[in-house]
């Protein structure tokens, strides 16, 4: 692609795992990636341009992502063709046990909403003029927790994963006359580093096809939605889990 013609992409969550294989699928298609992570971006990250291409900002900061609006707009060069919402956090004990939902204090449903469900809203309505006028995409990264009781993921990171789910269709029926298209993917178990022990029993109990999800399997999914390909798909869940749901 020349300059001219180059798609850009926003993504956050970028600095491991998913985010990870999404930067280096795009980017081996000839996507420019803009990252936002709330790490400096790491040099060892195996992309060229990442440095100047990266973002650092914490997403539970509404304030923050308000205000770094312009400068996201400035970087991206005038123009943006698509958004993955990806940042998530999921705590848990420091034993590894999930966190209820009697347990959780306000401010730490508070924290979480904010980056995996309130971040996802304000890049979409800071950005959304640049995606109308490319007719881009959204994807919104659920989760299979956002609809089903998980034994290591927290009530507060399950519910604002059902919660986005809803905001997918919402999102997609708001700018869908615009021409953008809103989807979700929604990944069971796939092998990154917020797994906890005991996935393994998981794995072999729930999944019919006996193995973790890969990261670059999440990432096809996403550049596949994202492309000319798929063109007619909106509102859409799209679930990645091996058959975890069946």
């Amino acid at each position: 692609m020349s300059d001219a013609q180059e798609r850009v992409l926003l993504l956050t969550g970028a600095s491991r795992g998913i985010g990870h294989a999404t930067v280096k699928r795009f980017s081996s298609e000839g996507w420019r990636v803009l990252t936002i992570s709330r790490h400096a971006f790491d040099p060892r990250c195996p992309w060229p341009g990442g440095e100047r291409n990266h973002i650092q900002m914490d997403l539970s900061d509404v304030g923050t992502v308000q205000a770094s609006l312009p400068e996201i707009k400035r970087i991206s060069g005038g123009r943006l063709d698509a958004l993955i919402n990806n940042a998530a956090i999921s705590p848990k004990h420091s034993d590894g046990r999930k966190i209820t939902s009697l347990e959780m204090a306000y401010k730490d449903w508070l924290h979480i909403f904010n980056v995996n469900f309130f971040s996802a809203i304000l890049l979409a309505q800071g950005l959304s003029d640049y995606l109308i006028e490319s007719k881009g995409s959204i994807v919104n990264m659920t989760s299979i927790v956002g609809s089903r009781v998980h034994p290591f993921a927290s009530a507060a990171y399950a519910t604002s994963k059902a919660g986005l789910a809803a905001l997918t269709r919402e999102m997609a029926n708001d700018l869908g006359r615009h021409g953008v298209r809103v989807n979700a993917v929604s990944p069971g178990e796939i092998d990154t580093a917020i797994l906890s022990p005991g996935t393994e029993e998981i794995v072999n109990r729930e999944i019919p096809l006996r193995r973790l999800g890969k990261p670059n399997e999440v990432a096809d999914l996403l550049y596949f939605l994202c492309s000319n390909q798929a063109m007619y798909i909106s509102g859409s869940e799209v679930h990645i889990d091996g058959g975890q749901r069946v």
